[in-house]
């Protein structure tokens, strides 16, 4: 595959390189002084203040865009808009990665992080589950909740955002804030023009037809909706996709079996390709276009990784 958006040997603020397992992933290395520079530019708004106050997160995803010479915003937006690409795992250089700290200051510093590169590229949604604009939540090694989000000891299945709700679900940001006692555990992509069998499920009959989801209590929405799994096409004619097996409620034996075998299809599919993400990296996907799970972890009495996710829809 052609790389599209190749890193300039010149430019010391941020390297692009595609992700060894899979050209389409681009990996977007930001240095140690963009960082700082950003760091700098944003110190006046503290997390309350951003949390509060919506237009102070354009503030410091434009301090973002600033300390990086006005580069990444169209960089971000290229990769994403890239029907070829649309994702990217966006990290620090390595010597940044090693001074990390596991302090709650740093992980305020990684939620200013992913509010930035998220109003780069869209407007996130209020996310029901935690109660604002993004949403944070541990993993550890035993789970009592009400889906597999939590459960680190079984594969959670490939699958979409937003199948649930009302908003528009364009991108989600995962990012990790920091882990103990972790093996295992890495994100699944794959990219729906890999998918071997999607003629077979995009030319069915029930691919366009109508269907019903929605959410254990746990999520706080409190209504179900109703779409299709193949609910669009983007301005080439291919296809949008909105599909996950925990949530949907099939009404009868020919939807059931539609989305059974369609999981079935997904989970057997040898292009799905493993992403290790670095505390304090995000992966960053277009939800329409990518589906993405998470393998097993093994099990250790101390596991523990916490995340943030971000779900929101493009803003051009």
């Amino acid at each position: 595959m052609t790389q599209l958006h190749p890193s300039q040997p010149d430019n010391p603020l941020l390297e692009v390189q595609p992700h060894p397992n899979n050209a389409r992933l681009q990996v977007v290395t930001l240095s140690q002084a963009l960082l700082n520079q950003f760091q700098q530019l944003s110190a006046r708004w503290d997390l309350q203040a951003i949390e509060y106050k919506p237009f102070l997160r354009f503030s410091v995803a434009d301090a973002l865009d600033l300390a990086s010479g006005r580069q990444l915003q169209p960089l971000l937006r290229n990769i994403i808009d890239d029907r070829a690409h649309g994702a990217f795992l966006l990290q620090a250089d390595t010597q940044t990665q090693a001074n990390w700290r596991n302090d709650d200051a740093q992980r305020d510093d990684f939620v200013k992080l992913s509010t930035a590169v998220s109003h780069l590229i869209g407007l996130p949604n209020f996310d029901a589950m935690y109660g604002k604009y993004y949403a944070r939540f541990t993993v550890k090694n035993a789970d009592n909740s009400d889906s597999y989000l939590r459960q680190a000891h079984r594969r959670m299945e490939l699958h979409n955002d937003g199948t649930y709700v009302k908003e528009r679900t364009d991108f989600v940001l995962m990012m990790k804030m920091q882990e103990q006692n972790m093996q295992g555990g890495d994100s699944l992509l794959l990219h729906l023009d890999d998918w071997q069998e999607l003629a077979r499920f995009y030319h069915h009959p029930l691919a366009s037809q109508p269907m019903t989801w929605g959410a254990p209590p746990s999520k706080n929405t409190g209504y179900d909706i109703e779409h299709a799994v193949f609910f669009e096409q983007d301005d080439n004619g291919l296809p949008h996709m909105l599909f996950i097996d925990q949530f949907a409620k099939p009404k009868n034996l020919a939807e059931g079996l539609y989305l059974y075998e369609m999981g079935e299809s997904l989970e057997r599919d040898n292009h799905c390709f493993n992403v290790r993400v670095p505390v304090g990296a995000m992966l960053v996907v277009h939800n329409h276009r990518w589906l993405h799970g998470r393998d097993k972890f093994i099990p250790h009495p101390e596991l523990s990784r916490e995340l943030l996710r971000l779900r929101g829809c493009f803003s051009r």
